[in-house]
């Protein structure tokens, strides 16, 4: 049973990079940020509570992030493990996370802000189908419009330059020394986040010392 979490700031690709790792080594993928969009596009009431704190340029508070995992990762669906992005957020959680499951890596997305910038302000979301995209590398054909419904594309509500500072800010103060608490460990493995994704994900698995990474052809 392998258990990965992978940490880096907004736009370092955690969940991009999980879900491949996840689905080649049969491992449960369990995302903070997908919990939360989940709820908010079926207007739960948890949803309603996020969307509300988004709408205010607010992060969404430790406390819930950590009641969400703590009821995901009780399903028990993991029997080969899982991979876990956007959590843990500070040095309690960290804590609790060395404690209650035996680690066998932290993979750290090294980004710089310049470039978290770029890419978390060219991202677009399709309301309707809850398809991603982004400006930079994953254009839909027709502008502006999602390649698989049609509805027209939105800038999330949490991708305006002011909340991205505040989570560049939350970040550096608290999620750093969480990595710090890591590398007592001896667990972190630091990753270079710029690289296209098939680059990033060989260098995972390198690291990782796992079978190495072969990209899915084209269809």
């Amino acid at each position: 049973m392998r258990k990965y979490v992978i940490m880096g700031v907004q736009g370092s690709g955690k969940g991009t990079q999980g879900q491949l790792l996840a689905r080649e080594l049969d491992l449960v993928h369990i995302s903070v940020g997908d919990i939360f969009r989940w709820n908010v596009r079926n207007h739960t009431k948890m949803g309603a509570q996020v969307k509300r704190i988004m709408a205010a340029g607010e992060l969404v508070g430790d406390d819930l992030v950590e009641s969400v995992v703590r009821h995901r990762l009780q399903q028990h669906d993991w029997n080969y493990g899982f991979v876990i992005d956007g959590f843990p957020r500070n040095g309690a959680q960290a804590e609790f996370f060395m404690e209650s499951y035996d680690l066998d890596a932290v993979i750290h997305l090294e980004l710089p802000d310049q470039e978290v910038r770029r890419r978390v302000l060219s991202r677009r979301l399709c309301p309707s189908c809850g398809m991603d995209y982004n400006l930079i590398a994953d254009r839909p054909e027709q502008e502006g419009r999602c390649d698989i419904c049609g509805h027209e594309l939105v800038t999330r509500a949490d991708d305006t330059p002011e909340a991205l500072e505040a989570r560049l800010r939350d970040y550096h103060e608290k999620t750093r020394p969480v990595l710090e608490l890591f590398q007592r460990k001896e667990v972190v493995h630091d990753v270079d986040a710029r690289p296209p994704v098939d680059e990033v994900q060989a260098a995972i698995r390198k690291t990782l010392a796992l079978p190495p990474y072969i990209p899915a052809l084209p269809a």
